[in-house]
């Protein structure tokens, strides 16, 4: 029977501890939370009951190793994934979709591979740091269902990387850190950019990384930081990342769209002063129940 349970009760960092520590090999399902107005009563404490939703990410370990991430919204197939990280231009990822498009990923990347397109290492690493990506991002959610079915894996046409739970947790850590002080930095998403005065003076001289450089194709003062993100495949952390660093050396400015002050002094307004405890007793159930699957 599946382990289910709830990030508000049992943090991804948790999950992730534990089936490091039982070696377990199945795969974690997150949902989306979806709010019903509904109060329930949990170990003597009220809180709003939440209703399961949509497959939001998927997460599968073996013996327990982290080795296949993927979630909804974000294209993680393995040209996606070169094209992304810059191994294969637009161009290229556009002609081999085309060319490949009933490929198995593990028959693709032997295909670059021979045509030199790529390395096995670009591969490995590409693929590898597309997990870390997924997994950080979760690391970061405190609401959403979850269920951890035993011995669940992903399709053999997926490249499958291992990787130590016990470095990504270190990292994730780290990372929420930074990722709570970039959100508090840029909190909403559907604010715009735009160039500064003098923009091609700004540029000069300037090294900018394949992501900045595609966000940067983009910025009109129209399209929104959200908008941006989705056409270059970007998770919210790593545009808020690449927005920061492209703002800070003055090279983009933060257009904000109308009646967005109010909107956020209203919504922090109504936000709990408090973060809710976490619940001993369900921690512990999950514990027992996560360890006797």
């Amino acid at each position: 029977m599946p382990l289910k349970g709830e990030l508000r009760d049992f943090s991804t960092t948790q999950l992730l501890n534990l089936i490091n520590l039982a070696g377990k090999t199945g795969t974690l399902s997150i949902f989306q939370a979806n709010r019903t107005g509904q109060m329930e009563e949990v170990n003597g404490k009220k809180r709003e009951r939440i209703e399961t939703g949509q497959e939001r990410a998927r997460v599968s370990f073996k013996s327990g190793k982290l080795i296949f991430a993927a979630m909804q919204g974000q294209e993680g197939h393995l040209v996606s994934v070169l094209n992304k990280a810059g191994k294969l231009t637009d161009d290229q990822a556009r002609i081999i979709r085309e060319r490949a498009r009933n490929t198995s990923d593990k028959a693709l990347a032997l295909l670059l591979i021979n045509a030199n397109y790529v390395s096995q290492t670009d591969v490995i690493n590409c693929i590898q740091q597309h997990i870390l990506d997924v997994v950080y991002n979760l690391m970061t959610w405190n609401l959403e269902p979850f269920r951890f079915e035993d011995n669940l894996l992903p399709p053999n046409d997926r490249i499958q990387v291992p990787i130590d739970l016990e470095n990504v947790i270190i990292q994730g850590a780290r990372r929420i850190k930074e990722i709570e002080e970039l959100t508090q930095h840029l909190p909403n998403l559907d604010m715009a950019l735009k160039f500064p005065e003098n923009p091609k003076e700004k540029f000069k001289g300037i090294h900018l990384s394949v992501e900045e450089w595609r966000v940067v194709s983009f910025v009109n003062g129209k399209n929104s930081i959200r908008q941006i993100a989705k056409a270059n495949n970007m998770s919210e952390v790593e545009i808020r990342r690449v927005v920061y660093g492209l703002e800070q050396a003055g090279l983009v400015e933060l257009v904000k769209p109308p009646g967005m002050d109010q909107a956020m002094n209203a919504m922090q307004r109504r936000r709990p002063t408090q973060k809710p405890q976490v619940q001993a007793a369900v921690v512990n159930r999950l514990i027992d129940k996560i360890r006797s699957i």
